[in-house]
């Protein structure tokens, strides 16, 4: 049965504004909800890449960045440094950093672009533990065997300083370097992957 006299260009108008003003009302909610989902600033600069100017750092001087939350060195190694790396190959687990994590780019001995510039995340890879740096040779408490690393104190992993890791100690893998590229020979991008070509 049908009632006399009701428009239905007004009942289907009403009903078309009510659906568009319902739509409008759930953006207005689902915007401040799907904003807070959104990384804050302090995130995003977290994970943003980090520019160093590495000019004033002398040979053996280590320096330390934050990126991505975590400690990465940046150091500045001697030809003497250098050159003990090479004789170091059958006291290291992973010698070619075949299981380890780095750049392309930076598997190989010095495990770097410029051999003398070492970088590395500043973690150790048995417990997550900040290693300390220990360039010095034959220090009483490590050894004779000891010719200059980062020795994790928490659970007595070894590195040489390439961040390789020594057979015998705790950690499984060598140091993590983080991507990196040169801007300029003294200033530095981590957080940026060099082209494979700059290699």
């Amino acid at each position: 049965m049908q009632i006399e006299g009701v428009d239905k260009s007004k009942r289907q108008f009403l009903s078309s504004a009510l659906t568009v003003v319902g739509t409008v009302g759930a953006g207005y909610l689902a915007v401040p909800f799907l904003a807070q989902m959104q990384p804050s600033v302090k995130a995003m600069a977290a994970g943003a890449p980090v520019d160093v100017d590495i000019s004033k750092i002398e040979p053996g001087q280590l320096i330390r960045v934050e990126w991505r939350g975590k400690p990465v060195w940046i150091l500045n190694r001697s030809e003497e440094v250098l050159e003990t790396l090479r004789t170091l190959d059958d006291q290291l687990r992973d010698p070619l950093s075949n299981n380890s994590d780095q750049p392309n780019y930076a598997k190989n001995t010095v495990r770097a672009i410029k051999p003398e510039i070492f970088i590395a995340v500043g973690l150790c890879t048995h417990l997550g533990c900040s290693p300390t740096y220990r360039p010095e040779i034959a220090p009483h408490d490590l050894g004779e065997k000891w010719k200059g690393g980062f020795f994790c104190p928490c659970h007595g992993s070894w590195f040489d300083l390439a961040g390789r890791v020594f057979t015998g100690v705790p950690a499984p893998a060598n140091l993590e370097v983080p991507p990196h590229r040169y801007v300029t020979d003294t200033h530095l991008i981590i957080g940026e992957s060099a082209s494979e070509a700059s290699a």
